[in-house]
């Protein structure tokens, strides 16, 4: 995305607005008709003033352009990274994480109390050394499916491999991929 600098014009490397759509016409368009229809905000979030009809109706499309069952939105990636570990695994779990995961993920881990280890970047070798000697109830395995700080892409393939062969369940933030990554900007899965 080209931004206006005071010597001419510069790429943004540090947004996330890689489509540049924040100043496309017909987002902009769509935002005024929301803000008409909807106000500002509800002035609070989700679990305070409840759920509306338009986060339903986005749960829904998102669902269906994801090909999934169903969606849960929350206000931001780390909201939704912080509360995911900590509700899903105890003592007896483990979580596996890649060295590079966003911040959001590793703060999300360290609020769980399930062992930790991180492996070092797309090291499918490290990992199944970690997994072959735990003995945890439950595994999860997390990852970015496109890395902010390299812009790498997670080797789904042999993750779910991993997965599959250790009993492991795997999580995937798609934060960086959703939009644009592969034929259909879907996310990193569909790619492969």
């Amino acid at each position: 995305v080209k931004v206006q600098g005071a010597d001419g014009e510069f790429l943004n490397f540090c947004a996330n607005n890689y489509l540049g759509l924040s100043n496309h016409p017909e987002v902009v368009e769509a935002a005024r008709e929301g803000l008409k229809k909807y106000g500002a905000g509800l002035s609070s979030v989700r679990f305070i003033c409840g759920t509306q009809t338009i986060h339903k109706e986005l749960e829904q499309r998102l669902s269906q352009f994801h090909g999934r069952e169903d969606t849960i939105l929350y206000a931001s990636c780390f909201d939704a990274n912080a509360g995911l570990f900590e509700s899903m695994l105890t003592p007896e779990d483990a979580v596996f994480s890649d060295a590079l995961n966003h911040a959001s993920i590793i703060d999300g881990i360290r609020l769980c109390k399930a062992q930790k280890f991180r492996y070092p970047h797309r090291d499918l070798n490290e990992l199944e050394h970690l997994l072959a000697h735990s003995e945890a109830r439950i595994k999860l395995i997390v990852t970015d499916g496109v890395f902010s700080m390299d812009g790498t892409v997670a080797p789904i393939n042999g993750l779910r491999d991993l997965a599959d062969k250790y009993r492991a369940l795997l999580a995937v933030d798609d934060s960086h991929a959703t939009g644009f990554f592969g034929e259909t900007g879907r996310y990193v899965e569909h790619h492969f």
